[in-house]
């Protein structure tokens, strides 16, 4: 029972990934007050854990951290038959990320939450781009298993950190 259990979220992951990045979605509403980065309470652990690596490694994020509106858990990241998006960067009209959004469906599971949440920060604080599309890896354009990466996660978080091009840059072996 617990094969076909995770046989099927394993498939049902695999096919969520394959059209991330053609995403439709509704921008979730800001909140009243314009000073205050709005944070969903699920997410927040992560982005504090985050923070502090942040720190650990040396890397600046409080700039960036500021110019955000939200970090948000939403019902309105595209899902279809084929697949769907997990998390994504908001852009305004100056193509300046303003929100990070979370489908609702990363509450499946904590580590799904955690690895989606580590990889769009990655994103947005420490440079990336997709390294690779289905490695393994948190910054994968799609993982096919989310407990792979959870399972030897201080390995994978170091790896992120220190291969990441502001890490990079800030030592100087940043690839131009």
């Amino acid at each position: 029972m617990n094969r076909t259990y995770y046989l099927l979220l394993f498939s049902f992951f695999i096919v969520l990934g394959t059209i991330a990045q053609e995403a439709s979605y509704e921008i979730p509403k800001r909140s009243t007050n314009t000073n205050i980065l709005k944070t969903d309470g699920l997410v927040q652990p992560h982005l504090d854990e985050f923070l502090l690596l942040c720190k650990k490694y040396d890397i600046d994020y409080s700039e960036k951290l500021f110019k955000l509106k939200e970090i948000v858990i939403v019902d309105s990241l595209a899902i279809t038959p084929k697949g769907g998006t997990l998390g994504m960067l908001v852009r305004d009209d100056q193509y300046q990320v303003e929100k990070i959004i979370f489908s609702w469906m990363t509450l499946l599971d904590s580590e799904i939450l955690k690895v989606v949440a580590y990889h769009e920060f990655g994103h947005y604080f420490l440079g990336y781009k997709h390294i690779c599309d289905d490695c393994n890896k948190i910054m994968a354009k799609v993982n096919s298993s989310y407990f792979d990466i959870a399972k030897d996660w201080d390995y994978h978080v170091e790896n992120l950190f220190i291969n990441s091009p502001e890490y990079l840059k800030k030592q100087g072996l940043a690839k131009n």
